[in-house]
């Protein structure tokens, strides 16, 4: 299940409303819905995503949720290293090639890790613009 289809689920079941319905009144399958809530298919379409958001009935920042987890919810990504250190082509690979055997513990220390890298990476960026 992807972050995107994990919300998509959770707002499902808090509002009472079955996956067969919203399909409906999205005007997609029961099956596509469930794709795309189990990580079967990829991100949804921006209008798709903006029909989610308006049948949800989700404002602002949970709407901007939804919008930051479907970026983050593509099942078959791939990742392009060309020009960067070879260190990098290998974290790419290394993570390609373990990501099904590491525990959930260890998933989340890793997005933590990288969360930090990258706004340590934000806030150098912000510093030499200002130079």
């Amino acid at each position: 299940m992807t972050p995107f289809g994990e919300r998509i689920r959770a707002l499902r079941r808090e509002r009472g409303v079955t996956q067969g319905d919203m399909a409906r009144a999205l005007g997609v399958s029961s099956a596509y819905l469930s794709a795309l809530e189990h990580g079967r298919r990829g991100r949804p379409t921006w209008q798709m995503l903006q029909r989610i958001i308006g049948y949800l009935n989700v404002i602002w920042d949970d709407a901007e949720e939804l919008e930051r987890l479907s970026a983050l919810s593509h099942p078959k990504i791939s990742v392009e290293t060309a020009g960067l250190s070879p260190q990098a082509t290998e974290l790419a690979n290394r993570l390609a090639e373990s990501i099904g055997t590491l525990s959930q513990e260890d998933i989340s220390s890793l997005l933590t890790l990288l969360e930090e890298a990258s706004a340590r990476a934000a806030l150098l960026q912000r510093s030499k613009r200002r130079r």
